[in-house]
Parts: C-alpha cells; structure tokens; sequence
C-alpha cells in the first residue's frame, strides 16, 4: 500500500434531506451486516451525533477518516465532537495536525491572547486537510461554546504532529525571548545545529547519516531537558504559554529523531511518529487534569489498531489507536469511517496542486464492498456489540481502502488498499456509500480565502 502521505466565503451545506433509500442486501455476509448496521439520519440532524452517546464514558474517542480530503468524514466528526463536548464534558479536540498551527486555533477559539509572532495556520501541503469550510465552522462554534465559560472549562484544539520542526523552534526561541533571555541564548545555541535545514528537514536525516558530525540529538534533548526542569517557573508565569513552549521543545527533539529515522526505514519513521502523536495526547490530557477526556481525529490508518492490519503484521509499524489501546484498555474508541464512491479533495504528488478527483468504486471482496452489498446508504456499526458468527467472519482479514493527500486511482489496488481485520481494528464502523469532496478554501476549486481566515469564516 502506498503511504497516504498525510503530511502524509465558504458554501452553506446542503439543506436537511431525508435518508437514502435503502436497497436489498445481497445474500450471506451482506445480508446479515445489513441487520447489524444501525441506520444513520443526516449529518444535521442531532439524532446522528446520538449515536455515538454510547462511547461517551471513554477517556479517548478516537474518529477516523478513510481519506483527508471527503466532507462527509468531517462533518461527522465535528458533529460527535460538538455533542461529546457539549453534553459529556469532553475539553480535548486533538488532531493530525501541526502543534504550532493549531495553537494559533487554540487561542482563538479558547479567546487567549493570540501570538503576535506566529505565522498564519495551515499555509503548508497539504491545506485543505484544515483550511476547509467545514473544519472553519468547527472552529466557529468551538470559539462560541468557551465564550461564557471560565477558562479551565473551555474546550481547547491541539496539534498532534510533527512536520513543524521550524516553526516549533522559532516558537521556543520567542517564548523565552519574553520569559528568559538567558535561556533563550542556550536555545539560539543548540538549535543552531538545526537552523540550516530548518526549511527542508529530510536533507537534514540525510547529512546526520552520513556525516556524524552534523548530529543534533544531543542539543535538542539538551533544550528539551531545560524546558522540563524549568516546567514549574515557567508555569508560574503563564500555565498555558508555558505547556505550549514545552511542547514545542518535545516537538523540536522528536522531529529531529524522525528525520533521522526516514533514513534507517519507512517503519522506524512511521514508528516514531506515532509515538510522538500519543505521547503528546498524553500530555495535554495530564495538563489538562486527570479527569480529561479527548476526541481524536486523524486518518484511519493512525487510528485502527496497527496490529490487526498488515501495517503491524508484516511491516512492523505501531499507530496512535494501538497506543491508545494499550494506555486505556476499553477506555479508548477507536471509530472509523468509510466510503464507495464520490469526489474527494487530493492530489496526485506531494506539493502537486489539490483536484477534486472521482474516487473509484469499491474493490470485490473489500471490506467498502460489503458495505455496499448490504444496501444500507448511511449507518454504523458498532463492532464491540455485534453477535459472535459475525464478529468471526469480520476478523476475516480482507482489502481497506486508504487514501491519503495523495489518490493514484489507476493504480488504485497498489497504492491504496491493504489488508485488515475489520472487528479487531476499530471499535465501531461509520459508512457513508457516497461521499463528496471538502470545501477547500483556496486553491483552483475554492471561492477564495478570505483575508480573516480562520478567524473571520
């Protein structure tokens, strides 16, 4: 399968419209999905949100996605997530995106003071994965919600990934310009190391290969282990900033490992990656008190169990859902989302423009084409409650479809699909037969991006 490379005025939506027609399953395997499925209203309609009631008691609630560019999946998820915040106390959105951009998300929507020396979100490859309308109203009603709220009630929106290596040590360098000016000269000091390839991160994996001399390991661990002895001063100062500067810093070491490992295998990279991804979950769920809880969004191939994939079978990658599990047990719902066929928002190369490309039908005996074969157009299935004869025939390893920023539909088979256990990777199932492509707001398909983004859509 290849890699889905997810780093790897916006349109109203459609007004409410009443549910698919279903369709006569076909015989076996389908027939008997079709009575489990439990059928799902539209996006907008607050009985969908209801649903998914069951998994509020969980410590983490982990929502997938079958490609990063499908408006389904996100109005899905924003919908679970605003009831998981509004009526079950959730205060954690945490998702595959960059740290430092989606602080500049946190303090809008948690009305802090915004940080004059960051940089504009999501301006990076790919931007429609968050500069998308329905990820903007999100963020709309998240900043609505805090409004009449005391502080440490608001619901907060926090970066998981690692591909800021640049912007996380300018970040450190500013907070300590303004906190500890000595400290910020032992910053400016050690991340010297890293500055010249701070624009182009993989040159850098390359030349700590070959040349050990341009290792930064130790300096950046070095910065890190500052930031954590000085963690209580800092806080002193300002709780908020200062867990945002440790982050940065966590950020800065685990990249530089990251990059490094691109160079000893795809597995390793991908390894350390995710490590990052759960460790920083982590992090805000202890800074957040110990009675936090998390809605989680990224790919289906960060939040399906690695080992009930060929992923962990026969690649040797661990994922985020797999963590997760072994952190929290039955506490941690690992939810993902699937589709046949519609448009979605992609491209075919890394830094290729974005297209809203047809997506091909679903393969024979694919996972996506039992769902088809079951006639239900909208629904979810809830694995953990499924009776056992059909719990066994869908541990039945069989083809997933996974599409990334990157859709290669001619070689569809190759570059997108691999081998998984339905009922031992996920939790629960959502399926969406048809889906269509996110309202990018910029790029050849988008009504433009307006000047106030994200904070004026």
């Amino acid at each position: 399968m290849h890699r889905h490379t997810d780093r790897t005025p916006p349109s109203p939506h459609a007004p409410h419209v009443l549910r698919p027609s279903r369709r006569a399953p076909a015989p076996g395997l389908p027939s008997r999905l079709r009575e489990a499925i439990e059928p799902l209203p539209d996006i907008d309609d607050p009985a969908f949100a209801e649903a998914f009631d069951r998994y509020a008691h969980c410590r983490v609630v982990l929502l997938g996605e079958a490609s990063h560019g499908t408006s389904e999946f996100y109005r899905a998820r924003a919908a679970i997530t605003k009831r998981l915040v509004e009526r079950h106390g959730f205060r954690i959105v945490a998702v595959e995106a960059d740290w430092p951009d989606a602080a500049v998300i946190d303090r809008h929507v948690r009305h802090r003071a915004p940080n004059a020396d960051a940089e504009p979100p999501f301006t990076r490859f790919p931007t429609w994965m968050w500069r998308n309308a329905e990820v903007a109203e999100l963020f709309r009603w998240m900043r609505h919600f805090n409004e009449p709220r005391d502080a440490r009630d608001r619901a907060g929106f926090y970066g998981l990934d690692l591909y800021s290596l640049g912007a996380s040590m300018r970040a450190v360098i500013d907070y300590l310009d303004d906190v500890d000016p000595d400290t910020a000269a032992l910053a400016r000091k050690r991340y010297a190391c890293l500055t010249p390839w701070a624009k182009e991160p993989a040159h850098y994996g390359l030349a700590a290969l070959t040349h050990e001399q341009a290792r930064c390991e130790d300096a950046v661990l070095s910065m890190l282990r500052e930031m954590l002895e000085k963690r209580l001063e800092f806080a002193r100062l300002d709780g908020a900033d200062a867990f945002e500067a440790e982050q940065n810093a966590r950020l800065v070491a685990n990249a530089e490992n990251y990059y490094r490992a691109m160079y000893r295998g795809a597995a390793e990279s991908w390894n350390v990656r995710d490590a990052h991804m759960a460790e920083t979950l982590l992090q805000v769920l202890r800074a957040r008190g110990e009675t936090s809880r998390a809605v989680v969004w990224a790919h289906n191939s960060h939040i399906g169990d690695a080992r009930q994939t060929e992923m962990g079978r026969e690649r040797g990658e661990l994922n985020l859902g797999q963590l997760c599990r072994e952190q929290f047990g039955d506490d941690a719902a690992l939810i993902g989302f699937g589709t046949d066929t519609g448009t979605v928002a992609a491209a075919s190369d890394w830094d290729a423009p974005m297209r809203v490309m047809r997506v091909n039908s679903s393969m024979a005996d694919s996972v996506e084409r039992q769902f088809v074969d079951a006639g239900e157009p909208r629904g979810v299935l809830h694995l953990r409650d499924i009776e056992p004869s059909l719990r066994r025939e869908l541990e039945r390893e069989r083809l997933e479809r996974f599409i990334g920023v990157i859709y290669r539909p001619d070689t569809e088979r190759w570059s997108h699909y691999a081998e998984a256990s339905l009922a031992r990777q996920f939790d629960a199932y959502v399926w969406f037969e048809t889906t269509r492509a996110v309202d990018a707001l910029e790029g050849p398909h988008a009504r433009g991006v307006p000047e106030t983004y994200p904070f004026g859509v």
